[in-house]
């Protein structure tokens, strides 16, 4: 069996999975897998279920999704179609088979902005919500995605490539097959092939300086990038050419800096030496020795990973200041970064490049501490056996994608069996899923309505506060209790889908609403869900089933009535006006809420009782290591931070009473004390001769 069979096999199994316990049908469950993926890759900026199938004017059409309100995405309007069968085999796609599906969604978009169309569709319809959308927000169309996303295997490349214009807005077809599913999916890789040929389809090279001697780790170049280019090239890519990160940060903080745009308006010629310029990547170019000197004339996957701002003001200048962008020109430092080094690379260069619009570290999230520490607590603490299980299990969050399945692809067959023993596939969460259950308890479930990376670049907004100077507030009490929100949540999407008033449609929007209402609604009883009892039993009871299944009908009826004026219930579901009215509302809970709550003094008691047993734990650690190190270690490092006069006279103090034992015994706080002022010596460059010496 080949790779890409194996995959195809893991692939379905896993959709099938999701079907059964979301209680979807495998094409719906299709869509939310690979919605996460296409926003994850940039392709689109958040992905919403709008299944239609139908004919008009005798010709098939069919939509399963789209990509938000064009409006909110830079004019663009994304149209999604799934081509999803369940088969033993790969199924082998040829050009004809994806062009009938390329017509039905054409047709669609076509026939949206015909009125006679629109008024055959029902109204609660998802069809009509998106037909409607189209028509509504077409004035602002810049740019048509028509993505088909498959489980076949396409053979010919359809990337972002131009296929018509409809009243002169230009379409293109993107085609996400099994191939570059799997790519991205096990190598979190978006862009593969993401190759901008700069002679050929962009006007000629770029000037290049090298930057870097042959000694470098790493090969820098110093280029000079035309305005008008750079808009082209983001023109076509959009969002694909921004690192993942500055992404999220656009889209959290705007689109077009005024600063920017009053240069390229009013001084273009003086653009140059105003703007900070671009901070990219490659993973490899190709480049020309020409007359005028070295030219760039092709680049893998090239990523802005600082100067996002920059990029889209240049693009929206594109149309409305087309003779000043021809006088603009911008700097651009370029590192080539081999792909199995570009994540630990890669964020740091983000970081610490300057730009008009500082992102700041929570902002460069997959090696930020507070995932790394996630992980770690993640492989560390056992989860206690469900109420149908016999053995402890572990849940799986992956800080960077791809971890599960490399960390399941490496292992032989006899050593997966474990793994997925250890690991069931139900107990898998990521980034994304974590913003979603967090923010969703904090009372906001219209920003989760907005798709999962505007959700998470809203959860990484505030993260560097919460995470303070050592992030901990986040210990073991915090990821069971987080682990408890993902089993409340999970369970909820099973109980609102086979739920005998759910309508259809609306789900995720339903789900996040509903969990947040009794949320709110506990809190003004000064009152909270018991996610410990919740942690230890992997379960939720029957009153918490029914207390949410009360507070979901209520949020449906929210979500589905909007005002006089709205008729796109997913718009709607991502207003914070739609949450005030679900939070307003007043909800006759079953009578087993008072079983499912308890007060918020005996929550926040566990926490002290695990805090104060947790500093008994690590002052034992600490003596246990001090004694361990032995007195000369500490003479050692006594002697070394007087040289460098780095320690205040109780630290010192705490050292000199360490290098002295046995005759001095250190109490169980001064141990504290000499472990964390060992930390601080180590970060400043000391290294005990004595270890080195032993190693």
């Amino acid at each position: 069996m080949s790779d890409l069979e194996e995959f195809h096999r893991e692939l379905i199994a896993d959709i099938q999975g999701d079907a059964d316990v979301l209680g979807l049908v495998t094409v719906e469950a299709f869509f939310e897998k690979v919605g996460d993926l296409l926003t994850e890759a940039g392709e689109i900026d958040e992905a919403n279920r709008a299944y239609f199938e139908g004919t008009y004017s005798r010709g098939g059409l069919q939509i399963d999704g789209y990509g938000g309100d064009p409006r909110d995405s830079d004019g663009i309007l994304s149209l999604i179609l799934c081509d999803f069968a369940l088969s033993d085999e790969v199924r082998v796609l040829n050009k004809d088979h994806v062009q009938r599906l390329l017509q039905k969604l054409y047709r669609f978009l076509v026939a949206s902005l015909k009125r006679d169309f629109r008024e055959q569709l029902e109204e609660t319809s998802y069809g009509f919500g998106v037909a409607d959308l189209i028509a509504t927000t077409w004035k602002t169309v810049e740019k048509v995605k028509l993505i088909i996303v498959t489980n076949g295997d396409f053979r010919a490349r359809a990337d972002a490539a131009n296929v018509t214009e409809h009243e002169g807005v230009p379409v293109t077809l993107s085609v996400w097959d099994l191939k570059r599913l799997r790519q991205f999916l096990e190598q979190g890789q978006a862009r593969a092939n993401l190759q901008i040929d700069f002679n050929k389809d962009f006007g000629g090279g770029i000037p290049l300086l090298r930057a870097s001697d042959s000694a470098a780790s790493l090969e820098s170049y110093l280029a000079i990038i035309p305005g008008q280019q750079l808009a082209a090239i983001y023109d076509k890519w959009g969002p694909r050419l921004l690192e993942a990160n500055v992404r999220s940060f656009l889209q959290a903080r705007g689109k077009v800096n005024r600063g920017i745009r009053d240069t390229i308006r009013d001084e273009p010629n003086m653009f140059f030496s105003y703007n900070n310029g671009l901070s990219a990547t490659a993973e490899a170019i190709e480049i020309e020795n020409t007359d005028r000197g070295l030219e760039l004339v092709r680049a893998d996957n090239l990523q802005i990973v600082n100067g996002g701002q920059t990029t889209a003001s240049l693009h929206a200048a594109r149309k409305t200041l087309p003779e000043q962008l021809a006088q603009v020109f911008v700097q651009m430092k370029l590192t080539i970064v081999p792909k199995e080094r570009s994540e630990a690379i890669v964020p740091k260069i983000s970081e610490f490049a300057n730009s008009q619009n500082k992102v700041n570290a929570a902002d460069f999230f997959a090696n930020h501490p507070f995932h790394i520490r996630v992980e770690e607590l993640s492989r560390r603490i056992l989860a206690p056996a469900s109420g149908d299980g016999y053995r402890e299990t572990k849940w799986f969050y992956e800080r960077a994608r791809g971890q599960f399945a490399d960390e399941r692809g490496r292992r032989t067959l006899a050593e997966r069996k474990k793994f997925d023993s250890d690991y069931p596939r139900s107990q898998f969460l990521t980034k994304t899923d974590l913003a979603k259950f967090e923010n969703t308890w904090s009372g906001t479930p219209h920003l989760v309505s907005l798709g999962a990376q505007k959700n998470f670049a809203e959860f990484a907004k505030g993260m560097e506060k919460r995470w303070g100077k050592d992030g901990s507030a986040f210990s073991d009490v915090w990821y069971r209790r987080m682990i408890a929100k993902a089993i409340v949540f999970k369970r909820t999407e099973k109980l609102v889908s086979d739920a005998d008033w759910y309508e259809g449609g609306y789900r995720a929007n339903i789900v996040t609403y509903a969990v947040a209402k009794l949320i709110y609604d506990a809190e003004l009883q000064d009152k909270v869900v018991d996610l410990d009892t919740i942690w230890r039993r992997q379960e939720i009871s029957m009153d918490l089933r029914s207390c949410l299944l009360a507070a979901g009908l209520e949020a449906q009826k929210v979500i589905t009535h909007p005002p006089e004026g709205i008729r796109n219930y997913s718009e709607w579901a991502k207003k914070q006006a739609c949450w005030k009215r679900l939070s307003e509302a007043k909800i006759d809970y079953p009578d087993g809420l008072d079983n499912v709550l308890i007060p918020l003094d005996l929550a926040n008691e566990s926490i002290r009782e695990a805090n104060a047993d947790k500093a008994v734990e690590t002052s034992v650690e600490a003596q246990i290591e001090v004694f361990n190190l032995g007195a000369e270690f500490w003479k050692e490092a006594r002697n070394w931070a007087r040289e460098h006069g780095i320690l205040g006279p109780t630290e010192l103090g705490v050292i000199e009473t360490c290098a002295a034992m046995p005759r001095k015994i250190p109490s169980d706080k001064q141990c504290t004390i000499a472990m964390a002022t060992l930390g601080k010596l180590n970060e400043k460059g000391f290294r005990s001769a004595q270890k080195t010496d032993s190693a």
